[in-house]
């Protein structure tokens, strides 16, 4: 593991007894903890995104105000819904967050996760998919993104504008080298990261698989990670391509720690979800020194670059800060970080 960070659901509204959290202060929270991450000198800090639900829904704002408010933690989605994008747009708005960060985007992408809502991608106007899910729409979509964000022209210029007419193809604007190599394929499964590996993205990897063989949620995992890499090598790309994973994880050092998590040493479960017969991965609470232990037997964990901690965002900033410092300080290190600030 060379990197870890946060994955945020952004979840606001009621808390219980009479509390609530607004969007704008979940903002305003992510916000002031990714300021506080990168002090502490952690390495990233990534959204999820949902539509019609009490989360973040467009990220790029979120996204921009933390660049421009930190020095070097990177910034990203875990994942942008393709079939929901304008891919014009998406490439403009991605292009500036990334020259705003100084090339800290870290934009994943993919068809999305199960929603509270019926093929919502059609009441944004997103119609013709011939996939029940959706999921042509997200690759075509997701491949005029690339063509965009690599300079590729879209509309004709008109010689006769008063601001700088010319003939030929006209690419949107800004663009930021780079930015290719700092986009990431969500995969739910194998086939999926085999796809990503031959456009030649990088690999983000949940809590979640749509795929059940009975084994390990970590070796299952593991070996979506290989079939991506394989699929990298075969397909000619140059260079060595990053991987995250997701997992809930949580250092318990306190007793407030263990009020909220000290009974959460669940187990891999096997359900369905949208329709597909799915793993889940279990959640890691425990003292520092246990937690270490068990991490260094999880097999994608070993595999992967990147570690993304699930946290949950309801409780605050302090709290949240206080479990990825204590991550930070006595999990981290063992699992091979070299931590600058901590």
């Amino acid at each position: 593991m060379e990197r870890f960070g946060t994955l945020s659901f952004g979840h606001y509204g009621p808390l219980g007894g009479g509390r609530t959290l607004s969007a704008g202060d979940s903002m305003k929270q992510a916000i002031e903890l990714a300021q506080g991450m990168d002090e502490l000198g952690v390495d990233g800090t990534y959204f999820r995104v949902h539509h019609f639900a009490r989360q973040q829904a467009s990220p790029m704002p979120l996204l921009a105000a933390i660049a421009a408010t930190t020095k070097r933690i990177e910034v990203g989605t875990g994942v942008i819904d393709m079939r929901y994008e304008n891919p014009l747009a998406l490439a403009e708005e991605a292009a500036a967050v990334d020259l705003i960060s100084d090339g800290r985007l870290a934009l994943g992408v993919s068809r999305g996760s199960p929603e509270t809502v019926l093929r919502g991608y059609e009441a944004f106007g997103y119609t013709g998919s011939s996939d029940p899910r959706g999921a042509d729409l997200a690759r075509d979509h997701f491949a005029t993104f690339l063509r965009a964000i690599d300079g590729e022209g879209f509309a004709e210029r008109d010689p006769h504008s008063p601001f700088g007419g010319g003939t030929g193809l006209q690419a949107v604007e800004p663009q930021s080298p780079g930015l290719r190599s700092r986009v990431w394929w969500g995969a739910g499964n194998s086939e999926s990261a085999r796809w990503a590996g031959t456009v030649g993205v990088n690999l983000m990897s949940s809590t979640l698989l749509t795929e059940a063989s009975g084994q390990p949620f970590d070796e299952l995992q593991a070996q979506q990670i290989e079939t991506f890499r394989t699929a990298w090598r075969d397909a000619g790309h140059a260079g060595k391509p990053r991987v995250s994973v997701s997992r809930s994880i949580f250092p318990i050092t306190t007793a407030e720690e263990h009020m909220y998590f000290g009974g959460r040493q669940d187990g891999d479960q096997i359900g369905v979800i949208d329709g597909m017969r799915s793993t889940f991965g279990k959640t890691y609470a425990a003292e520092p020194d246990v937690l270490v232990e068990q991490l260094l037997q999880d097999a994608a964990i070993r595999s992967a670059d990147t570690l993304m901690l699930t946290i949950p965002s309801q409780l605050g900033v302090a709290f949240n800060l206080r479990v990825v410092e204590s991550f930070a300080r006595y999990v981290a290190p063992a699992l091979g970080w070299v931590g600058t600030r901590v």
